[in-house]
């Protein structure tokens, strides 16, 4: 099954990551929680850092779209479902939200990294980047109910037309559900509910 429950726009393997301390993503947990949306700001991720995987070109960038309310709340989560095919419908663009396409070295493939925030993005189309290097920061654009990055792997520029690819994460420590002792980790990919952290 897709990542995304979809193949469209090439998020067929696509994984989005959502910043955690002590498995909570927001730092406040009130009515709005249950009843309403919530700032962005309260969420961990938001604002976080978001760098490059690996290295190589940037071959879109776009900014310029707001970062919206968070969406914890199953009320606000059925009205945000309603509108989903109406974003579907306006394309990749409208999904991603503020986003960077790098084309990798070596790999003849692009990685997408999605739901930037707004006025956050440091580079410019044809600019070269290198891993580890800060593209942009952690936002709610686009199709996203809590901050977070999405990020998926591309074999074109183009979402419409590419496919997706797997990715896979090298050096890294995982703390398996209900597990207390983090296990190292070479090279995989990490699974649903599992939380990571670089080396």
């Amino acid at each position: 099954m897709p990542s995304h429950g979809t193949d469209l726009f090439a998020t067929t393997y696509a994984i989005d990551f959502i910043a955690v301390k002590d498995r909570r993503t927001a730092s406040t947990k009130d009515w709005r929680t249950l009843l309403t949306t919530e700032p962005a700001a309260r969420f961990f991720a938001f604002g976080q850092p978001i760098v490059a995987p690996a290295s190589g070109r940037v071959v879109a960038a776009h900014d310029g779209e707001t970062d919206h309310a968070a969406r914890r709340s199953p009320p606000s989560r059925v009205s945000y479902a309603l509108t989903q095919a109406a974003r579907a419908r306006a394309g990749a663009a409208a999904l991603a939200g503020n986003h960077v396409i790098v084309e990798l070295e070596q790999q003849r493939s692009h990685v997408v990294l999605a739901h930037l925030r707004a006025g956050s993005l440091r580079v410019d189309v044809g600019a070269r980047v290198v891993a580890g290097q800060q593209l942009a920061a952690c936002g709610n654009s686009g199709n996203s109910t809590q901050p977070h990055v999405h990020i998926q792997v591309m074999d074109a520029a183009d979402p419409f037309t590419a496919r997706g690819l797997p990715i896979a994460f090298e050096n890294y420590r995982v703390w398996r559900r209900r597990s207390r002792t983090p296990v190292l980790v070479d090279r995989g990919i990490p699974e649903e509910f599992e939380v990571v952290e670089p080396l």
